[in-house]
């Protein structure tokens, strides 16, 4: 068996570990509020997510894979490089997923993964390979790498300012209700739970199978990227294994530590979170759940009252976020090195 054949292979496999990882990572986020609100059981929880991660990719289409798997051109390069690139940038983000989860901090996945295909084809394949879409954005247009960055940059803010709006009108609209109201979001939260994982599902687990995509035009399988379905299949397969895990861990630090969640924050920090997420996936536009679900709480508990927010367990949380991507480009243009001096 030729070596590209070999790595191709690698590459698929470890696709499947970085889905699996970002599914533990996002499902924890996605569940996080059902479980320290009391109101759902985590195994029903974990259940619904992962069916409705697993339908998102195959209903919604890959205009998020699209987005990600061209804003690095791989096409005229050798195998060897173009490989190298994609494989040091999946190393990368699973890295940075593991270190994060060790610690217990929710991260992007999606960050990481952006991350190291920047450092991976700036030392591979150098910067003129890139599309930056610094260009496009000026006429305004969001291509290439501008339309990741806004995506992922962006989302925590408008996720943010969603999760105070969402609360501040529930808030407002039940103030006169009673304990009877109870039923009735209950109910909402397992359409909630259900949308939310969906959207997850429509926008993150395409990431993976844009690098199955890359992976095929870089072994010379396919003439232009393109994501055939058995790629879809596995990556969505991976992502809800790792979504029924779950992070027990992050579900600590995000249910537990921001503030006290009620059944109402927690209904309007999930349908906040879909909202935000399936906004980004109607424009191709890349987003971290766990980023959205995060900021979405982090607004809900501005909106119920800032005092009672752990602004330091939130501090700490951004931190992460701040170093998320120069780390992992960090990561990638290290990964690429050592792939080049090997191959």
């Amino acid at each position: 068996m030729q070596l590209h054949h070999i790595l191709f292979i690698a590459v698929v496999v470890t696709v499947l570990l970085y889905d699996f990882t970002n599914g533990f990572h996002d499902a924890a986020d996605m569940i996080a509020t059902a479980i320290a609100s009391f109101s759902m059981r985590p195994s029903v929880a974990i259940a619904l997510v992962g069916f409705f991660t697993f339908l998102g990719p195959l209903v919604v289409g890959l205009a998020v894979a699209d987005t990600i798997g061209t804003f690095v051109d791989i096409k005229d390069v050798s195998v060897t490089m173009a490989q190298s690139v994609v494989i040091a940038a999946l190393l990368a983000a699973v890295s940075y997923n593991l270190m994060t989860w060790y610690f217990g901090l929710p991260s992007s996945s999606s960050n990481s993964l952006a991350g190291g295909l920047v450092g991976a084809g700036l030392i591979t394949v150098g910067s003129s390979h890139i599309n930056w879409g610094v260009e496009a954005l000026i006429q305004g247009e969001l291509v290439g790498l501008m339309k990741v960055v806004v995506g992922l940059l962006f989302s925590p803010f408008f996720a943010f300012l969603i999760g105070f709006l969402v609360l501040k009108l529930f808030l407002f609209v039940f103030k006169r209700f009673t304990i009877k109201i109870k039923p009735f979001f209950v109910v909402t939260q397992y359409f909630s739970v259900a949308w939310l994982g969906f959207s997850h599902g429509a926008n993150d687990a395409q990431k993976g199978m844009a690098i199955i995509g890359m992976m095929l035009l870089a072994s010379g399988y396919t003439q232009n990227f393109f994501v055939p379905l058995w790629a879809i299949l596995a990556c969505t397969g991976a992502i809800t294994l790792g979504t029924i895990f779950g992070g027990w861990n992050i579900i600590k630090t995000l249910g537990f530590g921001i503030y006290k969640i009620r059944l109402i924050d927690s209904v309007a920090n999930q349908l906040g979170s879909a909202l935000v997420n399936t906004i980004a996936t109607s424009i191709g536009a890349p987003t971290s759940t766990t980023q959205v679900v995060t900021s979405t709480l982090l607004g809900n508990g501005a909106a119920r009252n800032p005092r009672r927010v752990n602004w330091n367990v939130a501090k700490n949380i951004i931190i992460g976020w701040i170093f998320n991507i120069p780390t992992s480009i960090l990561l990638g243009a290290g990964y690429a090195y050592m792939l080049q001096r090997i191959l």
